[in-house]
């Protein structure tokens, strides 16, 4: 997770990328070595607060279900027009907010002022750093957010939210 190290390089993880890092958990299941590898690297897990959701349509049916779960440790939504409708089809809360520079205030603003706490953004096109998400993504990183990319490793981050919900000493 050195992102903040690595300027002007997208933060979505690619099949190069899934194993390099500064940290490692180690534990006897996933999510509680990943919870215990982002508490490595500094990163602060968020128990509550806001997550903006930007999620390509081809990966909507698979994310639902979490973001109901998340819904249910308590986090609210921000999301882009597309994922807003999918939320409000499914009767979660979510705030719509504006894309990148298309009102006064848009999704880079909620990042920057502290609004967000975790961005989960899922690429439906390629990786061109002048695209919305590259930026949102950049944005988040260096801002101190959590940047989900990959639904995988977004499950397994749900799950060690939901263990530590539970308490430390289930870790």
């Amino acid at each position: 997770f050195s992102f903040t190290k690595l300027k002007d390089v997208d933060s979505a993880l690619g099949p190069e990328m899934k194993s390099t890092g500064e940290a490692m958990g180690r534990d006897k299941t996933l999510q509680k070595a990943l919870y215990k590898a982002f508490q490595a690297t500094g990163i602060k897990i968020p128990e509550t607060g806001t997550i903006l959701v930007t999620i390509a349509d081809k990966h909507k049916p698979e994310i639902l279900p979490m973001l109901k779960r998340f819904h249910n440790c308590g986090f609210k939504f921000l999301a882009t027009k597309g994922t807003a409708a999918l939320l409000h089809e499914n009767k979660l809360p979510v705030e719509e907010v504006n894309k990148i520079g298309r009102a006064d205030r848009d999704l880079l603003d909620e990042i920057k002022e502290g609004s967000v706490q975790l961005v989960i953004n899922t690429i439906s096109k390629g990786k061109n750093v002048e695209s919305d998400g590259f930026q949102m993504r950049r944005t988040a990183v260096e801002n101190g957010v959590i940047c989900m990319t990959s639904i995988d490793t977004t499950y397994a981050l749900l799950e060690a939210i939901e263990i530590n919900s539970l308490g430390t000493e289930a870790l």
